[in-house]
């Protein structure tokens, strides 16, 4: 049996592109293996140890597919750093403190919860916010039933969402549970156009990307692709919510809205772009000093794991007590059609890995993928000198 698993991998006709590294063949052999065994048509990675990037790789399982290392994918919630480190520029650059409140920010007046008003940016980004998807849903995936509560037509708008959610009663008193929400990630990106004056994109791009030369990216449009951008592939299909006509359409390409997504994960990006915009956050510099930096890092009020772990503004964390100190930092993201991973390790590496899939019909998990990276970051015995970072960064 395990012979006829390695000559099925061995048949797959593979294109790998960008620059081999003898010295860090483990990580190809890790991203081949894990997208043979799900069928995962795209692949891309980019790997930096200590600040260089040394690998920069595009893999495609399909003769009629090449994926570059400037290729373009969806990142889903690896979104969340950016909109987290946007609201972190404005407070640096005196527009807004994080101990505001999104009411007073946004404007919005007698919610049906009156516990909105505990609300701050420090309780939205860090997950406090009050809202658990786990006991009412999550209502950036809930169009069909938002526009029909407000009686207004898809594809939704930032404001409808909005509107809806406000006149629903918080699952839990602000600053007591941490819970994931998306939600609060979007409203986040509305406090940024509001206090900027300029739209969610644009100050990303502006003031955060520009000045680390990365140019590419962009948000992702729900059916359209930009130049360079992949496909994306899911088995499963779901009713259209960019309009009102309920035709059944590919996952990735309309069962979600990409518009209503943008700040919570809506941006497309290379893994060389990520691995870029991660060492960003190795020293204060250009885009967040080291007051904003300590901030990414800070522990919430509460929701600090029993081994330690925790969200931070827009990070997962995790502090590390044995075998060195500091702290491993990461974020994943999942949407139809996308499975990406994003990982900075306290002694000098990090990785990008994204997927043009996330479910398939083998049922192995796509959270494997952080495991495998560790296996090949840990099988390097000589980290190479070299640094591709002005090949694609100029």
């Amino acid at each position: 049996m395990g012979t006829a698993v390695a000559a099925s991998a061995e048949a797959a006709t593979w294109k790998v592109t960008g620059t081999a590294v003898p010295a860090l063949a483990g990580f190809d052999n890790q991203l081949k293996a894990f997208m043979q065994a799900r069928g995962v048509s795209g692949g891309q990675l980019a790997v930096t140890y200590k600040g260089r990037l040394v690998l920069a790789r595009g893999y495609s399982t399909s003769a009629a597919l090449t994926v570059e290392p400037t290729s373009l994918f969806r990142i889903a919630s690896l979104s969340k750093s950016l909109t987290a480190a946007a609201i972190l520029r404005l407070e640096q650059d005196g527009k807004l403190t994080l101990s505001a409140k999104v009411v007073d920010l946004l404007g919005i007046t007698a919610p049906v919860d009156p516990r909105w008003s505990n609300i701050t940016l420090w309780r939205l980004l860090q997950h406090l916010g009050g809202w658990d998807r786990a006991v009412s849903g999550d209502p950036n995936f809930k169009d069909a039933a938002i526009a029909q509560a407000l009686g207004v037509p898809m594809e939704l708008k930032h404001a409808d969402v909005i509107k809806y959610m406000t006149a629903q009663k918080l699952d839990v008193a602000p600053g007591t549970k941490y819970a994931y929400s998306n939600f609060g990630y979007l409203l986040a990106g509305r406090v940024i156009e509001k206090v900027s004056g300029l739209s969610y994109e644009a100050y990303v791009q502006q003031k955060l990307l520009a000045p680390l030369k990365i140019k590419r990216m962009a948000l992702g449009w729900s059916i359209a692709k930009h130049s360079g951008e992949l496909s994306y592939e899911s088995q499963y299909t779901g009713r259209t919510v960019l309009d009102m006509s309920g035709q059944t359409v590919a996952a990735p390409y309309g069962t979600f809205s990409m518009r209503t997504q943008d700040a919570n994960g809506g941006w497309i990006a290379s893994a060389p772009d990520l691995v870029r915009w991660a060492k960003m956050f190795d020293a204060p510099g250009a885009v967040l000093n080291s007051t904003s930096l300590g901030r990414v890092w800070a522990k919430p009020e509460t929701g600090v794991e029993p081994g330690g772990a925790y969200y931070g503004l827009g990070w997962s964390v995790r502090p590390v007590t044995t075998g060195g100190t500091g702290r491993n930092t990461w974020h994943t993201g999942s949407l139809p059609g996308t499975s990406t991973l994003l990982v900075r390790t306290y002694h000098g590496m990090s990785w990008a890995v994204l997927f043009n899939r996330r479910d398939d019909p083998s049922g192995k998990p796509y959270g494997d993928i952080d495991a495998a990276m560790w296996t090949a970051a840990n099988g390097v015995t000589t980290w190479p000198t070299h640094d591709l970072f002005p090949q694609y960064f100029a």
